[in-house]
C-alpha cells in the first residue's frame, strides 16, 4: 500500500522521508529528471528523462520546449502500456512531479513518489550520472536544426545508450541486455516501444 503525507485536499503518493532505496528487480523503481539544452539558434530545449534503475535501460527521452505536468503523465502512461508500471518514481521537488496532475497518476495507480531532499542531487545518483552522460556525448556533440531535429538525433543516442554501449555496472553488458537476463515482464509482449523522436510534445 502507498505511504502517502497528509495534506488537505491532496492524494498524496508522496512517501516520508526513509533510508534511500535501492532497486533490486526491474521495474521497481525509476528515475525521472529534466536536462535543458537549446537549438542552434538559442531557442530553448527541455528533456524528461526516465530510467529504470536497475536495468539502468533509458525508457524515454521527451523532448520539447515546454514540458508541464501533463506531458510528465503522458509520457509514463506510455512507457507503461508495454512495460507496466514502476513500484516507485524517484524525482526531484520540481512542480512537474510534485503537483497535482502526476499525485493523482501514481496514487491511481498505488505508485509511490519518493522525492529527493532539496540541494541533494545525490539522492538521485543513477540519473544524474546518465544525464551526465546525455551531455557529453550527445547535447554537446550535436546542433538542433529544430524540435524534429533535436528528437531525432536524441532518440538515436537513446538507442545506441541501451542497446549498444556496455555499462560498467551491469557486469559489462549493455542495459537491454541486462534487461533480457533480468526477464523484464512486459503487460503487452506485441507492442511496440513508444517512439519519442516523434511526438507532440511542445
Amino acid at each position: 500500500m502507498s505511504l502517502r503525507l497528509k495534506r488537505p485536499k491532496r492524494n498524496k503518493a508522496a512517501k516520508n522521508r526513509q533510508p534511500l532505496q535501492q532497486a533490486n528487480h526491474p521495474n521497481h523503481i525509476w528515475g525521472m529528471d529534466f536536462v535543458s539544452d537549446a537549438l542552434f539558434d538559442g531557442r530553448r530545449l527541455r528533456l524528461l528523462t526516465i530510467i529504470d534503475l536497475f536495468t539502468r535501460e533509458c525508457l524515454g527521452i521527451v523532448v520539447g520546449q515546454s514540458l508541464k505536468g501533463h506531458d510528465v503523465q503522458e509520457a509514463l502512461t506510455a512507457i507503461a502500456r508495454f512495460r507496466g508500471n514502476p513500484e516507485v518514481l524517484k524525482t526531484d521537488n520540481g512542480s512537474e512531479f510534485a503537483g497535482k496532475v502526476m499525485d493523482r497518476w501514481a496514487y491511481e495507480r498505488n505508485i509511490e513518489i519518493d522525492f529527493s531532499r532539496p540541494g541533494k542531487p545525490t539522492d538521485n545518483a543513477t540519473v544524474e550520472s546518465f544525464n551526465g552522460r546525455l551531455r557529453q556525448e550527445c547535447l554537446n556533440e550535436n546542433w538542433f536544426l529544430s524540435l524534429a531535429d533535436a528528437r531525432e538525433k536524441i532518440e538515436a543516442w537513446r538507442t545506441f545508450y541501451n542497446q549498444v554501449r556496455p555499462h560498467s555496472a551491469l557486469e559489462w553488458s549493455t542495459p537491454s541486455d541486462y534487461a533480457r537476463k533480468h526477464a523484464v515482464s512486459r503487460k503487452k509482449q506485441k507492442q511496440l516501444e513508444p517512439d519519442f523522436s516523434n511526438s507532440g510534445w511542445t
